[in-house]
């Protein structure tokens, strides 16, 4: 028998795919149990979200048993992915975390402002990403603790200080230990094995006397390892590209929804990792979508509008998909 999902029941399950913290999850799943229809054709699903409000619910109760227990650098990951700040003393990692997210960190001009990682929330365009300052990287500041949180992490930017009259030797050293930590920065879409993270170089305060000329030296000795993309906070110079750049390193794609007859939905992405297929992007919708997927339809500037495609499509950034079940 047919689910016939209501509009209400669809909404909810939206909220829960949305959803960044335990609290919101389990809401939306309530809501969802509350507007499903009661009939034989939902009684799996009925069953399932009692099975996973359960869950969740005993989740929360550990969750709060274990919470005096947690270290002190514990953070917990929202948004689409966790990208983290890394760099040597005073070379504007905090600035950068106030100037593109809604943290307020602690900014001065002293070394080691920063003692726990702090994180923000950034947004590119409308996939929101978690960005963590973290301690600086330096021989009296490289716990173990540090390391597992940048390997951890779904990319890294390196930031280096364009006014450090010690610009290159004070990367190397920012280098050097995270070698020493088991982890190498590699480039955006390498292929990332168990000691790499994607990410690349921030050239910090581009506004400083002579940044530019040092800018131009330090891309010749560091160009051809890793990106470098100069910014300024306090100018707001590449910050939008600092946010697009944080996105790619996720390696991830946007997928938008749209149903039989009305316009695509284009606020709340579904978004997915790079590679998946129609029928993956059918269960990340629902699992029941999935399941019973008779065809799809997609649109893609320039090249798809509105054209049946088969379940092992492989989908592409702002793709607009349309499931027929």
């Amino acid at each position: 028998m047919p689910a016939n999902l209501t509009p209400e029941y669809l909404a909810a399950d939206r909220k829960f795919k949305e959803a960044t913290t335990p609290q919101a999850k389990l809401a939306a799943l309530e809501e969802m149990l509350a507007t499903i229809p009661k009939h034989k054709g939902t009684e799996k699903m009925q069953a399932d979200l009692k099975r996973r409000i359960a869950k969740l619910r005993q989740e929360a109760q550990r969750r709060r048993g274990a919470a005096r227990a947690r270290p002190f650098y514990h953070v917990e990951r929202e948004g689409a992915g966790q990208i983290v700040l890394v760099g040597g003393p005073n070379v504007g990692k905090s600035s950068l975390l106030a100037a593109v997210t809604n943290a307020r960190p602690e900014i001065a001009d002293y070394p080691f402002t920063t003692r726990v990682p702090l994180a923000g929330m950034a947004a590119f365009e409308d996939v929101p990403i978690q960005l963590v300052d973290l301690p600086p990287l330096s021989p009296e500041m490289a716990e173990g603790w540090l390391y597992a949180l940048i390997r951890g992490a779904d990319g890294a930017l390196v930031v280096v200080d364009l006014a450090d009259p010690d610009l290159l030797s004070s990367a190397e050293q920012v280098l050097a230990l995270l070698g020493a930590g088991g982890l190498e920065v590699v480039p955006p879409g390498t292929p990332r094995g168990p000691r790499q993270i994607p990410g690349l170089f921030v050239a910090a305060k581009l506004d400083a006397p002579g940044a530019r000329d040092a800018l131009e030296i330090f891309q010749e000795f560091y160009g051809a390892r890793l990106p470098v993309l100069p910014v300024s906070a306090q100018q707001d110079v590449n910050l939008a590209e600092l946010r697009q750049q944080m996105f790619r390193l996720l390696g991830k794609i946007r997928v938008y929804s749209k149903k039989p007859g009305r316009k695509p939905d284009l606020d709340v992405p579904f978004v997915l990792p790079q590679g998946t297929t129609v029928q993956e992007a059918a269960a990340a919708v629902h699992k029941e979508f999935a399941e019973r997927l008779r065809y799809a339809r997609l649109w893609r500037a320039g090249e798809f509008d509105g054209q049946m495609v088969g379940r092992d499509h492989v989908l592409r950034d702002r793709d607009v998909l349309e499931l027929h079940v």
